[in-house]
């Protein structure tokens, strides 16, 4: 009988690790480890992981651990029941070679685990017996070994241990490893370390030095005591996040007017991994700096510093900002006046940057877009930019506004420009951003800063849309230009390798479509776009491949919002060349499903589809009245000429729901026809007028949608 459960703590002491990695390596490590476990029942099926991870440890506390797996029940399969005994039910020879191979003798097999049981066409020996469960040590130290393996490390380091002859491969040199199973070590080794209960805490302000962890469910408090340290990467994220909020609610009140540090989930969880005891507090630097826009300032804040930048109440850059230490003096001035002597050149570089780029314009800067590659096959950043501006004048001439088509094809042009500027070349991140701050700066319309800042949006999921019509042409026009000429190449994503963020731009440009409600035919455009390719050699233009793209994204985006998979395929399969209107198709769709008709309908517009499919030939829907004999015929037609314009009507001003909605009146004449009336009949001319009716029939219900999906 095994022994009662304990808890379980693993821990692996290393020099610093990579904090961009650092929270996915810790959630790994418990991950694996507990899996592990479970997977050879050391770990009780109620058995769960912490994770620990600081910059200079991984660490896992697993629950319900025991000792010693249980025994598991094992059935072998030995040879079948034909070849393992003879006629008078005694062991053969091969039986008792097997079993000898075992361990196991004949007359003890044949009392105790021997059985038979069918096995396919014939019976078979089998011999059942208890496998004696794997003991915590070598347990753990197989999972130690997986979770190691599974550890997702950005880059391996080699290095070799003290012997001068082993080299070890990891993500960072280890110098220390706990297992303790409650209060007793587990004897398990790794990475050229044995396990023991020592660890070492903060580098600078631990109380004690080496740490000693007396039980495993002792590790944090330990730490925090004896080492200074927050293990848990959650609770030392919250605390930054606390001190954070605590220091700018102090500046507020000093200095009367509210200030928010930035909101930046990836910057507090690299500096979580940078830090293991946080201590946030206030610099600032000369408000002149100020001067130079706000994302520069805040970028190399951030990307170079690691800074939290504090905004006033309008979104406004302050001149003061949060440091978090790793380290607490009495006296911080000095942890203070260092970080702000750090930044201050860096801040004086975002300035001359940015009083260097604004002594030429970006028109002067244009030319040399043609020394820039954009891709090997498609050009220069020169040719793309005036592809793109080819197409936002069109898509604007499109939309029917001449002031609007010139200020599009002027950002157009002028989009790229800031690529070539120092300060878009030292941070590549403000591409666009720092295009728009230059545009104004040449005396440009408002308009056209914003869509030169703007073409790139949206840039994620959730992101804004442009600002005004100008803006969503051009971002537009570039998104197709990207598009349509990528697949022109054939470079197209393939599984999970999309590495011109193709599936990113399409969904761009579905959106646009959508929520600006743009009266863009998108097959049309698509073929407009291809043209302004001509000059490309090779290029092939693939229409129909590009718009099934398009449709596949645009269905899985729909179906990320919630419509039903029946409800995206009815309205998508029609392949409606007008997105904005597929909301409103959507709408009417399910406003029709909950129709005490639609079933019905539904069902039977499958049931025409799949007649007029298995036609000799195309079918025109055209009716002879001469020719309709029977009364489900004649008052299903009759219905149709009441119901299909108005349906029309409705379709054609817009209203989708009202346009679906009457056709409910179909069901009973519809029901009545499939009752009473033969389609396929001997007399061609009467079958070919049914089928025209079918047709006619199937023209009026799928308008808006192919009501047959709806069909189960």
């Amino acid at each position: 009988m095994s022994a009662p459960s304990q808890n379980l703590l693993v821990e692996i002491f290393v020099e610093e690790l990579p904090p961009k990695a650092l929270k996915k390596l810790g959630a790994t490590f418990a991950e694996t480890l507990l899996v592990a476990l479970k997977n050879v029942g050391l770990a009780t099926p109620a058995a769960a992981s912490t994770a620990f991870a600081t910059p200079r440890r991984l660490a896992a506390h697993i629950t319900d651990v025991l000792e010693k797996a249980p025994d598991k029940p094992v059935a072998q399969k030995l040879m079948p029941v034909a070849v393992g005994l003879d006629a008078h039910g005694k062991a053969t020879p091969a039986l008792l070679k097997k079993l000898a191979a075992l361990g196991v003798s004949a007359d003890d097999a044949l009392v105790a685990g021997l059985r038979r049981a069918p096995d396919g066409k014939a019976d078979a020996l089998f011999y059942d017996s208890l496998a004696g469960g794997v003991n915590l040590v070598e347990g753990l130290q197989k999972a130690l070994d997986a979770a190691l393996s599974a550890l997702p490390i950005p880059k391996v380091m080699s290095y070799q241990l003290a012997d001068g002859w082993q080299t070890v491969h990891f993500v960072r040199p280890a110098h220390g490893l706990v297992a303790l199973h409650g209060a007793d070590i587990v004897p398990v080794a790794t990475l050229g370390l044995t396990a023991g209960r020592v660890t070492r805490g903060h580098r600078f302000e631990a109380a004690k030095t080496p740490v000693v962890i007396e039980h495993a469910d002792e590790y944090a408090a330990t730490l925090l005591q004896d080492g200074a340290v927050i293990a848990d990467f959650a609770e030392r994220r919250a605390e930054i996040l606390r001190q954070l909020e605590a220091a700018a609610a102090k500046l507020a009140t000093k200095a009367g007017a509210g200030l928010t540090p930035i909101n930046d989930d990836a910057l507090l969880d690299e500096v979580t991994a940078l830090v293991e005891r946080p201590n946030a507090l206030v610099g600032e630097f000369e408000p002149e700096f100020l001067e130079v826009p706000q994302e520069c300032l805040i970028l190399t804040m951030k990307a170079n510093q690691k800074y939290f930048p504090l905004l006033d109440a309008t979104g406004k850059l302050s001149n003061q900002f949060l440091i978090v230490s790793n380290i607490s003096p009495a006296d911080p001035s000095a942890v203070i006046g260092g970080n702000e002597r750090v930044v201050r050149p860096r801040l004086a570089d975002a300035k001359f940057f940015f009083d260097q780029d604004r002594k030429k314009s970006l028109e002067s800067r244009v030319p040399k877009l043609s020394q820039v590659v954009y891709h090997n096959r498609l050009g220069s950043q020169g040719e793309r930019a005036q592809r793109v501006a080819a197409i936002a004048r069109a898509i604007a001439e499109t939309l029917g506004g001449a002031e609007i088509a010139q200020q599009a094809e002027q950002a157009a042009v002028l989009a790229k420009a800031d690529l070539l500027t120092d300060m878009v070349g030292e941070f590549p991140e403000l591409q666009g951003i720092m295009g728009r701050y230059y545009a104004l700066n040449d005396g440009l319309s408002v308009d056209v800063a914003d869509a030169i800042e703007d073409h790139y949006k949206p840039r994620f999921a959730g992101d804004s849309l442009p600002r005004g019509r100008v803006g969503t042409v051009v971002a537009l026009a570039d998104k197709l230009e990207t598009l349509v000429g990528l697949f022109g190449i054939g470079q197209t994503p393939t599984g999970d390798k999309d590495p011109f963020a193709l599936r990113r731009h399409a969904l761009g440009v579905i959106r646009m479509l959508m929520e600006a409600d743009l009266n863009l035919p998108l097959s049309a455009m698509l073929t407009a776009v291809a043209e302004k390719f001509a000059a490309v050699e090779g290029f092939n233009p693939a229409p129909e491949t590009l718009t099934a793209f398009i449709y596949e994204r645009l269905a899985g985006n729909l179906r990320e919002q919630g419509f039903t998979a029946q409800e995206v395929d009815a309205v998508i399969s029609l392949k409606p060349q007008r997105l904005g209107d597929i909301p409103k198709r959507l709408a009417a769709v399910r406003a029709f499903a909950n129709l005490p008709e639609a079933a019905a309908l539904a069902a039977a517009n499958k049931r025409v589809g799949n007649i007029l499919k298995k036609a000799d030939n195309a079918v025109e829907a055209t009716v002879d009245v001469a020719l309709l004999i029977e009364p489900a015929e004649k008052a299903l037609f009759a219905a149709l000429v009441e119901v299909a314009p108005q349906a029309d009507a409705a379709f054609t001003t817009g209203d989708y729901t009202e346009s679906l909605q009457v056709l409910a009146a179909l069901r009973a004449p519809v029901d009545a026809f499939f009752d009473d009336v033969m389609v396929n009949v001997d007399d061609l001319a009467l079958k070919a007028n049914r089928l025209g009716l079918l047709a006619r029939l199937s023209l009026a219900m799928n308008r808006v949608a192919d009501l047959s999906r709806l069909s189960s």
